[in-house]
């Protein structure tokens, strides 16, 4: 049986989510139930819920994204949360970054599909990024792992007083009480848990917001960033 046919129709919240970017909403929709699952980015049984567990439950992020700021979502995978972000926000410019070269070349696709100039795709480990790409504004994250190790490979990525919003589950507050010595040494100064979407996905999206100060990534990346800074103004 095609994977595709089972997709269930956009419901009414995408509307009021995606707006006049609903077609491009829905085309996504349809390659991740048809290419994303033939190239196991998504599972067969995630196509039935496609837009209440993926598409909604992400683009939601967007109520916690402030207006304008570069973007990194890191561990893009099939493009959640980044691509539902983007097509809720034209106002950022954001990097989806994915070390596979499978994922990669899925997400460029996709990106060319939609029509999204604000989006560039980076092939890279998050942790081999510090110097290669400009640090940004805020650092998105769903699922990639537990949330000490994530930060650690999302908040050396972000600007002086930047911040990074991972999505979460049940487990968010548990995570990140397990994970306040580490984030501390990352030069975190203050972490909070958001509950986005009210209304539109059930139950709301849960992330969790990390705040750094003037060290993104704390002492242990101050070094690594001042060589960085260092080779990226010998080669201007």
């Amino acid at each position: 049986m095609d994977e595709a046919a089972e997709l269930p129709p956009a419901p009414p919240e995408a509307r009021e989510v995606f707006g006049d970017r609903l077609p491009e909403a829905v085309r996504y929709a349809e390659v991740l139930a048809d290419a994303g699952v033939r190239r196991g980015l998504i599972g067969p049984r995630e196509v039935p819920r496609l837009w209440e567990r993926h598409l909604l439950n992400c683009a939601v992020l967007a109520e916690a994204v402030p207006d304008g700021v570069s973007v990194c979502d890191v561990g893009s995978g099939a493009g959640l949360p980044g691509i539902p972000l983007a097509l809720v926000r034209p106002d950022l410019q954001i990097t989806l970054l994915e070390p596979l070269l499978r994922r990669t070349t899925f997400l460029q696709e996709v990106v060319e599909l939609l029509g999204l100039d604000h989006v560039t795709v980076v092939r890279g480990r998050a942790e081999e990024m510090l110097g290669k790409v400009q640090p940004v504004h805020v650092v998105t994250a769903r699922a990639v792992a537990p949330l000490d190790r994530l930060a650690g490979w999302g908040v050396p990525l972000l600007r002086p007083y930047g911040e990074m919003l991972a999505l979460k589950g049940d487990t968010a507050e548990e995570e990140l009480k397990g994970a306040r010595a580490a984030l501390s040494k990352l030069g975190v100064v203050r972490t909070s848990i958001l509950q986005v979407g009210q209304g539109i996905v059930d139950p709301p999206s849960t992330l969790v917001r990390v705040e750094v100060g003037e060290s993104p990534g704390g002492v242990r990346f101050a070094a690594k960033r001042a060589k960085a800074a260092g080779r990226s103004r010998r080669r201007r």
